[in-house]
């Protein structure tokens, strides 16, 4: 994978926060992870809006469905975290 520094700037306690938290993978790959988390979930949203565009507004069961789906989804990922399961093709 080609990589490319560049800088940003990071309020110093969530640094603290970060640079805690993420010792053994590094700073870079957590930040990787957590900008391709944050692009997946933008994407999610303009799915999700263009799907009520097209269909309407969501029912609240199907609100409530779509929410617990993503509860599991972020359970998994946790379960994966804590076992340092995250390998080559597996969901992060």
């Amino acid at each position: 994978m080609v990589t490319k520094k560049v800088t940003v700037t990071i309020p110093e306690d969530l640094l603290d926060e970060i640079r805690a938290e993420a010792a053994e993978r590094g700073l870079s790959a957590y930040v990787a992870e957590a900008l391709r988390f944050k692009r997946d979930r933008d994407r999610l949203r303009e799915l999700a809006d263009w799907l009520q565009e097209e269909h309407g507004p969501l029912t609240e069961e199907e609100r409530t469905a779509a929410f617990e789906g993503l509860e599991e989804l972020d359970a998994e990922h946790e379960r994966r975290r804590a076992a340092g399961t995250h390998g080559a093709g597996e969901a992060a």
